[in-house]
């Protein structure tokens, strides 16, 4: 999954919000940077660039992203890590940054409350999450191609879990009851831009958790091949870009 997430999903989907939350940690001179939920790295990337003095522990709590991550931005510390069982001492950090990783927080409130217990004094929190499905080219039209391919029982990872926590007053309400104050939210859309439809349905149907739903299918190719035909067909042949709807937010503590 981490090689096919790489691939197909990373440049279209996470490079473009990486470079503009990148350069908005920069703008906070941190020193000592953790990034919770890092996937592959292309947040930390940015990172690194953009704030060359600040030390960055990248973490995730898979452990093959992590290798994966550790090969491709060898700069960062790598570490496996639960979001809402840091293994860091309190107060090490002046940010911690997350880039669409806090939709998949079983317990956003335990994990904002590591956040708290992490960050130093005077520390910022900076995450993203995307907005509605339907504020996400790319995501919309994969999913109204996954249910034309599956009337009955299409899977709804990418509404529930990723465009499921886009409600700013959900997201306040939980770093409240963590000890954190919400400072600034910003909705942000940018331009995704693709080689090919194909590419991007490789990505979802591979790159996911869309992929074990359907990989135990008899018919798992013959719907992989539907869905990218149909997302061919809807945003047309070679070079494809959309739109991409994403809210960032900084919060503090309370204190």
């Amino acid at each position: 999954m981490p090689e096919a997430y790489e691939q197909h999903l990373v440049p279209a989907l996470f490079r473009p919000f990486a470079a503009d939350l990148a350069a908005r940690a920069a703008a906070l001179r941190p020193l000592t940077v953790l990034e919770l939920a890092a996937g592959t790295g292309a947040l930390t990337s940015a990172l690194l660039t953009e704030v060359p003095t600040a030390s960055v522990v990248a973490t995730d709590l898979n452990e093959s992203m992590v290798t994966a991550g550790s090969v491709r931005e060898p700069r960062a510390d790598w570490r496996q890590a639960d979001a809402q069982d840091l293994p860091f001492e309190d107060a090490g950090f002046d940010l911690v940054v997350c880039q669409f990783g806090v939709m998949f927080f079983p317990d956003r409130p335990a994990a904002y409350a590591e956040v708290r217990r992490v960050l130093a004094p005077g520390g910022r929190f900076l995450f993203s999450s995307w907005g509605p499905l339907a504020s996400h080219g790319f995501g919309a039209a994969f999913q109204a191609a996954l249910e034309k391919a599956l009337p009955d029982g299409a899977p709804t990872f990418l509404r529930d879990v990723p465009h499921g926590y886009a409600d700013p007053a959900v997201v306040a309400a939980d770093l409240t009851a963590a000890g954190l104050t919400l400072g600034t939210v910003e909705e942000v859309t940018l331009e995704g831009v693709a080689p090919s439809a194909a590419s991007v349905a490789m990505g979802f149907l591979t790159g996911t958790p869309v992929n074990a739903a359907l990989e135990a299918r008899a018919d798992a190719q013959a719907l992989r091949a539907a869905v990218t035909r149909t997302m061919t067909e809807g945003l047309g042949a070679g070079p494809v870009a959309a739109p991409m709807t994403a809210t960032v937010y900084t919060a503090h503590d309370q204190a």
